[in-house]
């Protein structure tokens, strides 16, 4: 199929097609992966042995990048193959390459093909003469596109190749975090020393690209803070209660209630009860910390949705007393209950963001073709909204048809991909007309043109801010967002106004730089990056040898009792290194084919009910307990301490020996 290009879009391919490494920047919707199939399609043609791979961050853009660009426009003359996580070809991923044209993979494929050392898996990077990164804005820190790319600038700078040559995608690659220009500047000259890139962008077609990406209008829907809150005092009064029951423990008192703030103090103190082995202070933490969730929720959405968050947690919970601690919280719960009841069930001292919401949406959805996306923080208030939209008479007069959006994953509120591709699909075809989603809907969705998109509650960087507005692409489309007067949101979506324009400052006093100083300071800068990584991993190695693992005890971290010992722990495969690690006790074995892995029950602390990991199937053979490590004190000769990831354990992890474990279990 002939692909026709607009001017803007054959301004900024003029790079690529001279074989040069360049990053494209355009705003959502004007067309940067219609520009990449362009490039890919005359790199095809004109490179002898050409061999592309698109790379992408989300599995459901694999499938959208082959069916809706890549195939329809080049699947007549070159071999394309879309590979993700269900695809048996990765299996084979070398065998597939090499026999392919051009691969979509997502980054975490195309890295396990790189470190895998069996043939018919292996590549290498030579392998590819181009590699398309889509949203490579994420190339940075320890993210899957920089472990690709470090590998990349590392190869280049000890002179080895032939190398691929990179295109890059993006609609903004923020300023990192910098308040200032010269900040913002230095973080854009990262992307591109981490991508060996320059960024381009088009200068003479600025009005073609305004108008074939209208902007929406902005709108600020200001809410004013209710003036009585009876039930988030009644759960604050309660939570008052945990503090002076924990007062002889609670050495310095958590800042405001109902804020991120206090969620921040309260989990430091449950660290704390943790590693002293205080059970008292560690569960008052832990239930303080629910507490707070709720206020959160009240705030975000109704009162039901805080009352029925706690009530699911102390279900949860009544089947695990364990001493007079347990029995305090429990019966705190219980003795308010009712009252709790009450007043949530008073629509005087309902969410007055949730009215705005109301209005908003009633108001967009007069036209009986209107579409809308309502972006919210969390799983959680994903699915508190759908309840209210649904439980909400003036919004079903209005024919809103709802549905939940959300990353795909093993997790209560997690769906699976094909949920994700059903409800798109049925969003396209008019069956749905809003979807109230987290963020897996602002990079790169091919959904249809929204003429309403709201931002309910967030706190979000300028990324975020400009991916969501960019869904609404529709003629005289709304951009709402829905915040208390003087509120955190209001004053966050102005700074990332801001920092927009700074972004785009930034971009242009890159593109003045001379080009041998811009060359330049790019080289510094992957030196240094290539320095700090050798440093990094040295000092990753020496603290992974600082304990024998037999002197390294697993304990519960909801009641303290020994597990395990370092000794016992395994890791499959450098494939799931930072993932999947195994209590080599309570193992079963299966009598069938030996391939891959899938996640099962969720496995917990018979005692406390404290949480571990969850069961996992390894290619179909073996169910081991893949066990996560926040789930436990670790005790070592000199110190206890609690870690949020296993890469931060201070012992040696053997590597799992089936072939070793199967002759034990004969």
């Amino acid at each position: 199929m002939e692909i026709s290009l607009r001017s803007y879009q054959e301004e900024v391919v003029q790079t690529a097609l001279r074989g040069e490494n360049s990053i494209i920047w355009l705003p959502t919707g004007g067309g940067k992966t219609r520009a990449a199939v362009y490039v890919a399609q005359k790199h095809l043609e004109n490179q002898p042995r050409a061999k592309v791979a698109v790379l992408v961050n989300k599995v459901h853009l694999v499938d959208q990048h082959y069916q809706k660009e890549f195939c329809p426009h080049l699947g007549g003359t070159a071999k394309i193959v879309a590979i993700s996580g269900d695809s048996k070809e990765k299996d084979f991923f070398g065998l597939v390459v090499r026999d392919s044209d051009l691969v979509i993979c997502t980054a975490q494929i195309l890295e396990n093909a790189l470190i895998n050392t069996e043939e018919d898996k292996h590549v290498e990077l030579t392998d590819f003469t181009l590699l398309i990164i889509d949203e490579c804005h994420h190339t940075h820190k320890s993210s899957m596109y920089n472990k690709i790319m470090a590998r990349y600038v590392e190869m280049k700078l000890k002179g080895a190749g032939p190398l691929p040559q990179i295109l890059g995608l993006t609609a903004s690659p923020g300023t990192g975090g910098a308040k200032t220009l010269e900040g913002a500047i230095t973080h854009v000259l990262k992307i591109c020393a981490n991508l060996d890139s320059v960024i381009v962008f088009t200068k003479h077609y600025e009005p073609v690209l305004t108008e074939a990406v209208p902007r929406p209008v902005k709108k600020y829907d200001i809410v004013e803070e209710q003036n009585l809150d009876p039930f988030g005092l009644h759960l604050k009064m309660m939570m008052g209660m945990i503090h002076a029951f924990m007062s002889s423990e609670l050495k310095v008192v958590p800042r405001e209630m109902g804020t991120q703030e206090y969620e921040a103090d309260v989990v430091e103190l449950e660290k704390k009860g943790a590693q002293e082995e205080n059970r008292l202070l560690a569960q008052c933490a832990q239930h303080l910390r629910k507490y707070n969730d709720a206020l959160l929720i009240k705030d975000a959405v109704r009162m039901v949705d805080a009352l029925r968050l706690l009530e699911d947690f102390y279900s949860s919970r009544r089947d695990n007393t364990l001493d007079t601690t347990d029995l305090f919280l429990l019966a705190l719960f219980e003795e308010n209950r009712v009252k709790l009841r009450q007043l949530s069930a008073d629509a005087r001292y309902e969410n007055p963001k949730l009215a705005q919401l109301q209005r908003t949406l009633v108001a967009q959805f007069q036209d009986p073709e209107s579409r809308g996306i309502l972006f919210a923080k969390t799983r959680e208030g994903t699915r508190c909204l759908y309840a209210w939209v649904c439980a909400n008479p003036e919004l079903q007069r209005a024919n809103i048809r709802a549905a939940i959006l959300t990353g795909a994953g093993t997790g209560a509120n997690h769906m699976t991909q094909n949920s994700q591709k059903d409800t798109i699909q049925k969003f396209r075809k008019g069956g749905l007309n809003l979807l109230i989603s987290t963020s897996v809907a602002e990079e790169g969705l091919d959904i249809p043109e929204c003429n309403i998109v709201v931002r309910y509650g967030l706190l979000t960087n300028e990324i975020a801010q400009q991916q969501a507005s960019g869904r609404a692409r529709a003629k005289d489309s709304i951009y709402s967002v829905v915040a208390l007067r003087g509120g955190r949101e209001m004053c966050r979506e102005k700074t990332n106004e801001y920092l927009e324009d700074l972004t785009g400052r930034a971009i242009n006093q890159i593109h003045k730089m001379e080009p041998s100083k811009f060359h330049k300071k790019v080289l510094e800068l992957q030196r240094e990056a290539v320095m700090q990584r050798n440093l990094a991993s040295v000092q990753r190695d020496q603290r992974r040898r600082r304990y024998d693992p037999a002197q390294v005890e697993f304990s519960c971290r909801g009641c303290f009792i020994t597990v395990a010992r370092g000794d016992h722990m395994r890791v499959v495969n450098n494939l799931f290194y930072d993932l999947v690690y195994y209590l080599i006790i309570f193992m079963i074995y299966l009598d069938r084919s030996f391939e891959d892995w899938e996640p099962g029950h969720t496995i917990s602390c018979a005692a406390c009910g404290q949480e571990w990991g969850m069961e996992v199937k390894i290619r179909s053979v073996l169910v081991l307990p893949c066990v996560k490590i926040k789930g436990f004190l670790l005790k070592t000769p000199n110190s206890k301490r609690t870690l949020e990831q296993w890469k931060d354990v201070e012992f040696p992890v053997e590597e799992f020996d089936f072939l070793q474990f199967v002759s034990d279990m004969n």
